[in-house]
Order: C-alpha cells, then structure tokens, then sequence
C-alpha cells in the first residue's frame, strides 16, 4: 500500500511516468529490508487494488493448474490400446510405450510431455487387465422404467465379402437397461461418428428418446456431433471412467450373447445386408422375444408395460435435422453467408448477426438456419443474376 500510495504523489504528467518513477525508489519494510519493483510489478498491484479494493501480493495459481489443456485421456487409451499388441511377452517401460505411440503419429512429443503420459497411464490405470478392473468395489443397479437409460457400444465383428475383400464388420447396439431391449443392433463397415448417428437414428424411431445415454470414452462417443444430438433431444450423455469396460456391463453381457447364441451359427457373410438381415431377425424373434433370465419376462413385454411413459419422436420433416452437424456463421451485410466456400442467402434478414447453420456432412443438400435456437428456415444458394433487377428493389 505504501508503494501504490507513493504513485499519487510522484511526479509525471501520466500515471505510467508516475509508475516508472516510483519503480526507481527503494522501499523499507518492517523488518528494516530494502525491496525495489519494477513497473511492470507495481502496475499489477494497481490494477489489482483497483478491480478487489485489496492488493494481492502472490499471483493466483491457474484455474485449470492440474487439468489437461492439449490432451484428454480417451486419446492416450486408443493411443496406448493400439500399440500394447506390439510389446506383448516382452519387457516394457512407460517410455517404450510413449515412444511407440510418437513414432506411430498416435501422439505428438509437443502435444504431451513423457511426465505427462506417464502420470494419465497410472492415474487412470490404464496398464490393468480387465481382471484386476473387475475388483473393483461395483454395486449392482437396473433403471426402474423403460428408457430411463441406454447402454451403447460396439462389438468387433465377423469378416464379409465387400467389393472382392473380406471386410471385418463393427457392430452397434444400444441396450435399454430396465427392460434388456435392444432398442437397435446393426454391423457396419467401419467404427466411425457417421455409422453412430445411423444406429442411433433407426434406434430413437424404433424404440423411443431415452433419458441418459451411457457410453464409454471412445473417440466417436465423446464427439462434437454426438454431444450436440443428445442436448437436442433432451438426453443425458454420460462417459464411464477410463478403461473401465466393466461399468456397462449389460451391453458386454449382450455382447456376450452375440458370439455364443448369433455368430456361433453358419451365417451368410457374403455381404453386408445378408448379415444385418440375419442379425435384426434373430434379434427380434429370439433374443427380444424370449424370456430373459434376470426378468422372468420377455424384454420386449417388460418393456411394453412403460410404453405410456416413453416419449418418442413426433411425426415431422424437420426431424433429421436434430441429426446434423451444427456450426456458427456471421451474416454478411447483404444478407449472406458462406459454407463449404459456398455463398447461402437466409430466409430472413439478420445481417451482421450470429446464426446456427445445421447441414449434412455427407448429403450437402440442405441447409437450415437456426437463429438463438429457433428453426427460422432452409437457406438457399446464392444466385447473382437471379437477384438482378430484384422486383422489390427500385431501379436506378
């Protein structure tokens, strides 16, 4: 305080020249110590002084000191799971693993320290057999309604004949945790945040909107798209801990099934669609159909008693678009913007405002324009000479 005290009676034409002039004295303290600051130091304290009433001697630690500003751990596990086959029935350390990951382009050296990988590998104990996550202290629980929760995940499948190669498939089911329905299953081929929405699209018409949806940390199940489809519809979206499969245990358990009961069978693998018809038909004759041990009842009869409670989609052709990836835009002064460097017109008039643009990634064809989370309608290409001589704008 005495050295803010001193910037009102130092001699400057500017607080700055008053500021670079105190910087220059020494002060005294109690303890009969002589401290000297400089002005960048006394110009804080100003600051500081000004905007809390007390001057703050120490700096604030971070809010995020601790936290992983470059990386988050579902990265270091797909990083971590792709290289363990190479070193096993060898000896390891942590730093053959982390090198393995940066000479494979998994990880970069400036996106994460060595002591940085080392720390996220033991904190979310990702080095653990599933044995050793399995002692975990669990407690048995089950939703008491229909769609309280789906559990999702995927599934490695069989190979199948696509273009002349042998393709092995992924599987996608969401499960719903009170009544053991599938609300939908289906193989693809590929793992990717496109053949996600696919299944959870056909899984919302057939079966309903669940409150929560529970994934793991996979790359496709904390993405951008997914993310903004549940705050769309209303559903929760919630991430088990890192590399703790065992947390959805009702999807594994179907899993499980799968291969015993489904893939155990001489199948047609000569496409795609030859598999996904065998797989909805036993899904839906057998495992569906037939009483579940745990229930005493078929799944889908427990889950036809809350059928008055679950809230499904309403008939509209405004409906796909809760599917679509979302970006913001800043409309131009006539009326105009631009995506996938393609100019668009809106349908009303909010120049130099902020909109929300709503499209398919895969099927550019529509696009729709959102303004503060109201549908305000589709936009269309710009067309220049249509605009010429516009009959609602005069002629000069």
């Amino acid at each position: 305080m005495r050295v803010l005290g001193a910037i009102d009676l130092a001699p400057g034409r500017t607080e700055r020249d008053r500021i670079r002039h105190v910087a220059e004295r020494s002060f005294v303290d109690e303890y009969g110590h002589t401290h000297t600051f400089t002005w960048r130091t006394i110009e804080t304290w100003l600051v500081r002084y000004r905007k809390h009433g007390v001057t703050v001697m120490h700096n604030k630690p971070r809010s995020d000191k601790g936290a992983l500003r470059k990386v988050v751990p579902e990265t270091v596990l797909e990083a971590v799971q792709a290289v363990l086959p190479s070193f096993r029935g060898k000896s390891y350390r942590l730093s053959h693993l982390y090198r393995a990951c940066i000479e494979r382009g998994l990880l970069r050296r400036e996106q994460i320290a060595p002591n940085t990988f080392r720390r996220i590998v033991h904190h979310y104990e990702m080095l653990k057999t599933d044995s050793q996550a399995a002692t975990k202290p669990r407690l048995a629980f089950a939703k008491q309604f229909a769609n309280q929760m789906w559990q999702a995940d995927t599934m490695v499948g069989p190979y199948v004949q696509h273009q002349g190669a042998s393709v092995q498939v992924r599987l996608i089911a969401f499960i719903d945790d009170a009544s053991r329905v599938v609300a939908h299953g289906e193989f693809f081929l590929a793992e990717n945040v496109d053949t996600l929405i696919c299944a959870f699209k056909t899984a919302l018409y057939k079966r309903g909107v669940p409150e929560m949806l529970y994934v793991d940390n996979g790359s496709i199940y904390s993405s951008k798209e997914i993310t903004l489809i549940c705050a769309r519809l209303g559903c929760l979206l919630c991430h088990t801990p890192v590399c703790d499969g065992a947390a959805k245990g009702k999807i594994e358990r179907f899993f499980r099934n799968v291969r015993e009961s489904f893939l155990s069978q001489t199948l047609d693998l000569s496409s795609l669609e030859a598999l996904n018809r065998q797989f909805i038909a036993w899904l839906e004759d057998r495992y569906n159909a037939q009483p579940h041990s745990a229930l005493g009842l078929r799944p889908i009869d427990r889950f036809g008693l809350d059928l008055s409670r679950i809230r499904f989609l309403p008939p509209s052709e405004a409906n796909d678009e809760l599917f679509y990836l979302e970006e913001n835009r800043t409309v131009k002064a006539d009326n105009t913007f631009s995506l996938k460097n393609i100019r668009f017109e809106t349908p009303a008039d909010f120049r130099n405002r902020q909109i929300q643009v709503r499209f398919d990634r895969n099927h550019f064809e529509r696009v729709v324009v959102y303004y503060k989370n109201q549908r305000i309608g589709l936009a269309r290409r710009l067309d220049p000479v249509a605009n010429d001589r516009h009959p609602n704008i005069s002629s000069f």
